[in-house]
Protein backbone atom coordinates (compact mmCIF):
# COMPACT_ATOMS: atom_id res chain seq x y z
CA UNK A 1 0.00 0.00 0.00
CA UNK A 2 2.89 2.53 0.98
CA UNK A 3 4.69 2.02 -2.34
CA UNK A 4 1.79 2.59 -4.23
CA UNK A 5 0.65 5.19 -2.46
CA UNK A 6 4.68 6.30 -2.91
CA UNK A 7 4.59 5.93 -6.55
CA UNK A 8 1.55 7.80 -7.02
CA UNK A 9 3.00 11.11 -5.00
CA UNK A 10 6.27 10.69 -7.46
CA UNK A 11 4.18 10.27 -10.30
CA UNK A 12 2.28 13.63 -9.40
CA UNK A 13 5.29 15.23 -8.35
CA UNK A 14 7.01 14.17 -11.53
CA UNK A 15 3.96 15.52 -13.77
CA UNK A 16 3.77 18.92 -11.71
CA UNK A 17 7.82 19.12 -12.49
CA UNK A 18 6.80 18.91 -16.13
CA UNK A 19 4.19 21.80 -16.33
CA UNK A 20 6.35 23.77 -14.32
CA UNK A 21 9.15 23.52 -16.67
CA UNK A 22 7.49 23.59 -19.73
CA UNK A 23 5.97 27.11 -18.86
CA UNK A 24 9.01 28.25 -17.38
CA UNK A 25 10.75 27.24 -21.24
CA UNK A 26 7.93 28.57 -22.68
CA UNK A 27 8.15 32.00 -20.63
CA UNK A 28 11.96 32.59 -20.64
CA UNK A 29 13.89 34.56 -23.73
CA UNK A 30 17.24 33.69 -24.46
CA UNK A 31 20.17 35.93 -26.63
CA UNK A 32 18.21 34.05 -30.17
CA UNK A 33 14.83 35.10 -28.84
CA UNK A 34 15.48 38.90 -27.70
CA UNK A 35 17.38 39.26 -30.77
CA UNK A 36 14.74 37.71 -32.82
CA UNK A 37 12.23 40.51 -30.52
CA UNK A 38 14.75 43.65 -30.52
CA UNK A 39 14.69 43.33 -34.78
CA UNK A 40 10.59 42.84 -34.43
CA UNK A 41 10.24 45.97 -32.39
CA UNK A 42 13.00 47.96 -34.59
CA UNK A 43 11.84 47.07 -38.10
CA UNK A 44 7.64 47.79 -36.57
CA UNK A 45 9.06 51.47 -35.43
CA UNK A 46 10.39 52.00 -39.04
CA UNK A 47 7.08 50.62 -40.50
CA UNK A 48 5.09 52.90 -38.06
CA UNK A 49 3.22 49.64 -37.57
CA UNK A 50 2.62 48.24 -33.98
CA UNK A 51 0.64 45.37 -35.20
CA UNK A 52 4.21 44.44 -36.43
CA UNK A 53 5.44 43.62 -33.03
CA UNK A 54 4.71 41.15 -29.97
CA UNK A 55 3.28 44.28 -27.73
CA UNK A 56 2.38 43.24 -24.10
CA UNK A 57 -1.65 45.17 -23.99
CA UNK A 58 -0.47 47.38 -21.34
CA UNK A 59 3.62 48.03 -23.17
CA UNK A 60 4.64 51.50 -22.39
CA UNK A 61 7.09 53.58 -23.96
CA UNK A 62 9.45 57.22 -23.01
CA UNK A 63 10.69 58.85 -25.49
CA UNK A 64 12.86 61.22 -23.65
CA UNK A 65 11.55 60.40 -20.30
CA UNK A 66 7.96 61.32 -22.12
CA UNK A 67 5.49 58.32 -22.19
CA UNK A 68 4.16 57.99 -25.78
CA UNK A 69 0.89 55.53 -26.83
CA UNK A 70 1.75 53.43 -29.38
CA UNK A 71 1.65 54.63 -32.36
CA UNK A 72 3.33 57.87 -31.35
CA UNK A 73 5.89 59.70 -31.04
CA UNK A 74 9.19 57.53 -32.54
CA UNK A 75 6.63 54.72 -33.76
CA UNK A 76 5.77 57.97 -36.26
CA UNK A 77 9.44 59.89 -36.82
CA UNK A 78 11.56 57.51 -36.84
CA UNK A 79 11.79 56.39 -40.90
CA UNK A 80 15.08 53.85 -41.11
CA UNK A 81 17.83 52.64 -39.03
CA UNK A 82 21.91 54.06 -39.69
CA UNK A 83 24.73 52.59 -40.65
CA UNK A 84 26.19 52.39 -36.97
CA UNK A 85 23.82 49.14 -35.12
CA UNK A 86 25.05 47.77 -31.82
CA UNK A 87 22.44 45.35 -30.17
CA UNK A 88 22.94 44.16 -27.13
CA UNK A 89 21.05 40.96 -25.37
CA UNK A 90 20.15 40.04 -21.36
CA UNK A 91 18.70 36.89 -20.84
CA UNK A 92 18.63 37.05 -16.79
CA UNK A 93 16.81 40.46 -16.96
CA UNK A 94 14.88 39.60 -20.44
CA UNK A 95 15.69 43.05 -21.75
CA UNK A 96 17.63 43.72 -25.05
CA UNK A 97 19.68 46.97 -25.65
CA UNK A 98 20.23 48.75 -28.71
CA UNK A 99 22.92 51.41 -29.50
CA UNK A 100 23.54 53.08 -32.60
CA UNK A 101 21.83 55.40 -35.34
CA UNK A 102 18.39 56.26 -36.17
CA UNK A 103 17.06 58.72 -38.77
CA UNK A 104 14.01 60.42 -38.39
CA UNK A 105 13.38 62.31 -41.86
CA UNK A 106 16.45 64.08 -43.00
CA UNK A 107 18.03 64.09 -39.45
CA UNK A 108 20.21 61.42 -38.22
CA UNK A 109 20.40 60.77 -34.48
CA UNK A 110 22.30 58.76 -31.93
CA UNK A 111 19.94 56.76 -29.57
CA UNK A 112 20.23 54.32 -26.73
CA UNK A 113 16.74 52.05 -26.92
CA UNK A 114 16.26 49.61 -23.57
CA UNK A 115 13.46 46.73 -24.29
CA UNK A 116 12.17 44.67 -21.83
CA UNK A 117 10.74 41.27 -22.75
CA UNK A 118 8.70 39.17 -20.44
CA UNK A 119 6.63 35.66 -21.49
CA UNK A 120 8.00 36.80 -25.01
CA UNK A 121 6.00 39.79 -25.26
CA UNK A 122 7.34 43.47 -25.47
CA UNK A 123 6.35 44.99 -22.12
CA UNK A 124 8.05 48.33 -21.79
CA UNK A 125 10.63 50.69 -24.40
CA UNK A 126 12.80 53.36 -23.53
CA UNK A 127 14.03 55.33 -25.94
CA UNK A 128 16.97 57.71 -25.24
CA UNK A 129 18.12 60.22 -28.17
CA UNK A 130 20.84 62.64 -28.80
CA UNK A 131 19.42 65.12 -31.90
CA UNK A 132 21.38 68.14 -33.28
CA UNK A 133 20.71 71.53 -31.97
CA UNK A 134 18.91 69.86 -29.00
CA UNK A 135 18.71 71.96 -25.69
CA UNK A 136 21.95 72.21 -23.93
CA UNK A 137 23.11 72.02 -19.81
CA UNK A 138 22.55 76.13 -20.19
CA UNK A 139 19.18 75.64 -21.98
CA UNK A 140 19.59 77.09 -24.98
CA UNK A 141 19.16 75.19 -28.26
CA UNK A 142 21.73 73.93 -30.09
CA UNK A 143 24.25 73.83 -26.85
CA UNK A 144 24.04 69.87 -26.77
CA UNK A 145 27.43 68.18 -27.41
CA UNK A 146 26.48 66.45 -30.99
CA UNK A 147 28.95 64.86 -33.26
CA UNK A 148 27.75 62.42 -35.77
CA UNK A 149 30.90 62.37 -37.60
CA UNK A 150 32.78 61.67 -34.49
CA UNK A 151 30.36 58.52 -33.96
CA UNK A 152 30.40 56.74 -37.23
CA UNK A 153 34.51 57.68 -37.20
CA UNK A 154 34.81 55.96 -33.77
CA UNK A 155 31.67 53.19 -33.21
CA UNK A 156 31.28 51.23 -30.26
CA UNK A 157 32.73 47.58 -30.71
CA UNK A 158 30.76 44.57 -31.84
CA UNK A 159 32.57 41.32 -30.49
CA UNK A 160 32.22 38.19 -28.66
CA UNK A 161 34.67 37.81 -25.82
CA UNK A 162 36.34 35.01 -25.10
CA UNK A 163 34.26 32.85 -22.59
CA UNK A 164 37.87 32.98 -20.08
CA UNK A 165 37.82 36.30 -20.34
CA UNK A 166 34.50 37.28 -19.11
CA UNK A 167 33.99 38.85 -15.92
CA UNK A 168 30.62 37.86 -13.96
CA UNK A 169 27.17 39.92 -14.43
CA UNK A 170 27.98 41.01 -10.42
CA UNK A 171 31.39 42.26 -11.49
CA UNK A 172 30.25 44.23 -14.41
CA UNK A 173 28.04 45.63 -12.66
CA UNK A 174 30.51 46.92 -9.85
CA UNK A 175 32.80 48.19 -12.40
CA UNK A 176 30.04 50.50 -14.55
CA UNK A 177 28.55 51.70 -10.77
CA UNK A 178 31.98 52.39 -9.87
CA UNK A 179 32.53 55.27 -12.41
CA UNK A 180 29.25 56.92 -11.21
CA UNK A 181 30.76 56.50 -7.86
CA UNK A 182 34.24 58.23 -9.14
CA UNK A 183 32.31 61.17 -10.69
CA UNK A 184 29.63 62.24 -7.47
CA UNK A 185 32.84 61.71 -5.36
CA UNK A 186 35.15 63.85 -7.45
CA UNK A 187 38.07 61.14 -7.21
CA UNK A 188 39.05 59.63 -10.17
CA UNK A 189 40.59 56.90 -8.43
CA UNK A 190 37.77 55.13 -7.20
CA UNK A 191 37.03 54.17 -10.82
CA UNK A 192 37.86 50.71 -11.88
CA UNK A 193 39.58 51.65 -15.24
CA UNK A 194 42.29 51.17 -17.70
CA UNK A 195 45.24 54.02 -17.76
CA UNK A 196 43.96 55.87 -21.18
CA UNK A 197 40.25 54.99 -20.99
CA UNK A 198 38.06 56.65 -23.53
CA UNK A 199 34.96 58.37 -23.36
CA UNK A 200 32.15 59.15 -26.38
CA UNK A 201 29.60 61.40 -25.80
CA UNK A 202 26.84 62.16 -28.21
CA UNK A 203 29.72 61.34 -30.96
CA UNK A 204 31.58 63.70 -29.42
CA UNK A 205 35.11 62.44 -27.90
CA UNK A 206 35.80 63.44 -24.65
CA UNK A 207 38.56 61.72 -23.18
CA UNK A 208 41.22 59.44 -23.46
CA UNK A 209 43.24 59.46 -26.41
CA UNK A 210 41.89 60.18 -29.88
CA UNK A 211 41.98 58.08 -32.61
CA UNK A 212 40.00 60.18 -35.28
CA UNK A 213 41.59 63.54 -33.81
CA UNK A 214 40.12 64.86 -37.26
CA UNK A 215 36.46 64.13 -36.37
CA UNK A 216 36.09 67.04 -33.87
CA UNK A 217 36.96 65.24 -30.96
CA UNK A 218 38.31 67.22 -27.80
CA UNK A 219 40.49 64.15 -25.98
CA UNK A 220 43.85 62.71 -26.04
CA UNK A 221 47.23 63.27 -24.70
CA UNK A 222 47.70 66.93 -23.59
CA UNK A 223 44.34 67.40 -23.41
CA UNK A 224 41.51 66.13 -21.42
CA UNK A 225 43.32 63.43 -19.79
CA UNK A 226 41.19 60.11 -19.46
CA UNK A 227 37.59 58.76 -18.58
CA UNK A 228 38.70 58.82 -14.63
CA UNK A 229 40.14 62.68 -15.66
CA UNK A 230 39.02 66.28 -14.12
CA UNK A 231 37.01 65.19 -12.18
CA UNK A 232 37.17 67.88 -9.16
CA UNK A 233 35.32 70.29 -10.18
CA UNK A 234 32.48 68.49 -12.15
CA UNK A 235 29.24 70.16 -11.36
CA UNK A 236 27.27 67.32 -10.29
CA UNK A 237 25.97 66.48 -6.79
CA UNK A 238 24.66 63.46 -7.36
CA UNK A 239 23.41 60.65 -9.92
CA UNK A 240 20.45 59.89 -8.96
CA UNK A 241 18.05 57.21 -10.93
CA UNK A 242 20.96 54.74 -11.41
CA UNK A 243 19.92 51.41 -13.37
CA UNK A 244 21.88 48.44 -15.01
CA UNK A 245 19.49 46.82 -16.64
CA UNK A 246 21.14 45.33 -19.78
CA UNK A 247 23.98 43.44 -18.89
CA UNK A 248 25.84 41.22 -21.89
CA UNK A 249 28.01 39.21 -20.72
CA UNK A 250 29.14 37.78 -24.07
CA UNK A 251 30.20 41.22 -24.84
CA UNK A 252 31.18 42.72 -21.63
CA UNK A 253 29.35 45.34 -21.89
CA UNK A 254 26.74 47.10 -19.21
CA UNK A 255 23.95 50.00 -20.10
CA UNK A 256 23.87 52.07 -16.85
CA UNK A 257 20.80 55.06 -16.87
CA UNK A 258 21.20 57.77 -14.44
CA UNK A 259 20.64 61.76 -13.94
CA UNK A 260 23.15 64.31 -13.05
CA UNK A 261 21.97 66.46 -10.45
CA UNK A 262 23.60 70.03 -10.52
CA UNK A 263 25.78 71.40 -7.31
CA UNK A 264 22.63 73.12 -5.46
CA UNK A 265 21.95 76.99 -6.70
CA UNK A 266 23.72 76.23 -9.89
CA UNK A 267 21.74 76.98 -13.25
CA UNK A 268 23.32 73.72 -15.56
CA UNK A 269 20.28 71.51 -16.55
CA UNK A 270 20.06 67.72 -15.37
CA UNK A 271 21.52 65.48 -17.83
CA UNK A 272 19.25 62.29 -18.61
CA UNK A 273 22.39 60.24 -19.89
CA UNK A 274 22.78 55.73 -20.97
CA UNK A 275 25.95 55.00 -20.35
CA UNK A 276 27.79 52.30 -22.24
CA UNK A 277 30.43 50.62 -20.30
CA UNK A 278 32.88 48.47 -22.16
CA UNK A 279 35.22 46.10 -20.04
CA UNK A 280 38.23 44.33 -20.23
CA UNK A 281 40.22 42.44 -17.41
CA UNK A 282 38.17 43.50 -15.06
CA UNK A 283 38.41 47.27 -15.98
CA UNK A 284 36.56 49.90 -18.61
CA UNK A 285 38.35 50.19 -21.67
CA UNK A 286 35.81 52.77 -23.00
CA UNK A 287 32.50 54.77 -22.82
CA UNK A 288 29.83 55.85 -25.22
CA UNK A 289 26.98 57.52 -23.97
CA UNK A 290 23.70 58.80 -25.49
CA UNK A 291 22.36 62.02 -23.72
CA UNK A 292 19.72 65.00 -23.14
CA UNK A 293 19.37 67.68 -21.05
CA UNK A 294 15.70 67.57 -19.84
CA UNK A 295 13.67 70.76 -18.86
CA UNK A 296 13.10 71.53 -14.70
CA UNK A 297 9.51 70.05 -15.48
CA UNK A 298 9.81 66.72 -16.77
CA UNK A 299 9.96 64.44 -14.27
CA UNK A 300 12.75 62.28 -15.28
CA UNK A 301 13.22 59.03 -15.88
CA UNK A 302 9.73 58.65 -15.91
CA UNK A 303 10.73 54.63 -14.94
CA UNK A 304 10.63 52.83 -11.43
CA UNK A 305 10.53 54.13 -8.47
CA UNK A 306 9.33 57.64 -10.43
CA UNK A 307 11.47 59.74 -8.28
CA UNK A 308 11.19 62.63 -10.48
CA UNK A 309 14.34 63.96 -9.40
CA UNK A 310 13.48 67.83 -9.97
CA UNK A 311 16.00 70.19 -9.88
CA UNK A 312 16.76 71.69 -6.19
CA UNK A 313 15.15 75.88 -6.42
CA UNK A 314 17.37 77.79 -6.04
CA UNK A 315 16.00 79.91 -3.27
CA UNK A 316 16.66 76.50 -1.07
CA UNK A 317 20.22 76.22 -1.71
CA UNK A 318 23.31 78.13 -1.11
CA UNK A 319 25.63 80.01 -3.78
CA UNK A 320 28.11 77.05 -4.60
CA UNK A 321 31.49 78.62 -4.38
CA UNK A 322 33.52 79.83 -7.36
CA UNK A 323 35.43 77.14 -8.51
CA UNK A 324 39.00 77.15 -8.40
CA UNK A 325 40.75 76.82 -11.78
CA UNK A 326 38.16 76.95 -14.23
CA UNK A 327 34.81 74.91 -15.24
CA UNK A 328 36.89 71.20 -14.41
CA UNK A 329 36.31 68.75 -16.67
CA UNK A 330 38.01 69.52 -19.69
CA UNK A 331 36.59 66.86 -21.32
CA UNK A 332 33.56 69.08 -21.92
CA UNK A 333 30.66 67.10 -20.35
CA UNK A 334 28.36 69.07 -18.23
Amino acid sequence: MRSARFLMHSARFLLIAAFTTGIASAQTCDRACLKTTLDQYLNAVVKHDTSAAPLFVGFRQTDNGVVVRPGTGTWQSITALGDTQRKFFDPVSGQAAYLGLIKEGPATDIATLRLRVENRQITEAEWVIARERAIGPSGTAGGNLYNLAGFMAEPPPDRTVPQNQRASREVLIAIANSYFDGLTTHDGSIIRAHEGCTRNENGTHTAGPNPNAGAGARGGPGGSGDCTSNLTNFNVSLISARRYPVVDVEQQAVVGFGIFLRKPGTTLMRNLLAEWFFVDNNKIRNIWASMFYPTNDLPVPNWPPYEGNFPVAAEFAAPAAPAAGGPGRGAGRQ
